[in-house]
């Protein structure tokens, strides 16, 4: 009971914060996205070690990145350069203004062509 010139607490009453739900998928939708996400991780490995062998230029992908590499980090496919390690990967980064974060394909044409220019000196 409320006593006489007690004053009700008029804030809304807030609900726990609900976290957003993923999707529902079939087994089939669930089953062909592993596929698809493993044969990324595939294709991306390959592409790691030819780079590392040099069978393949990290100018060539940059320039023009195939579907698979596109979300992967940049700063993951420097890595994978010769003669390249974490600190000369975030320093070449640093220099175009790029984030270690960034992926391939979120690089602007600007960071792009610095980027490959510092590897064409």
């Amino acid at each position: 009971m409320i006593a006489a010139g007690e004053v009700l607490d008029s804030r809304p009453v807030v609900s726990p914060k609900t976290q957003a739900q993923a999707p529902v998928r079939s087994l089939d939708q669930r089953m062909e996205a592993l596929k698809r996400a493993n044969d990324i991780r595939v294709r991306r490995a390959q592409l790691k070690k030819d780079l590392k062998d040099g069978r393949v230029q990290i100018e060539v992908v940059l320039t023009d990145p195939p579907e698979y590499v596109e979300t992967a980090k940049v700063f993951d496919i420097l890595m994978a350069v010769p003669k390249f390690g974490r600190v000369k990967a975030a320093r070449f980064l640093n220099t175009c203004r790029i984030s270690q974060s960034k992926t391939v394909g979120g690089l602007s044409e600007r960071q792009r062509a610095e980027l490959i220019g510092l590897f064409n000196r």
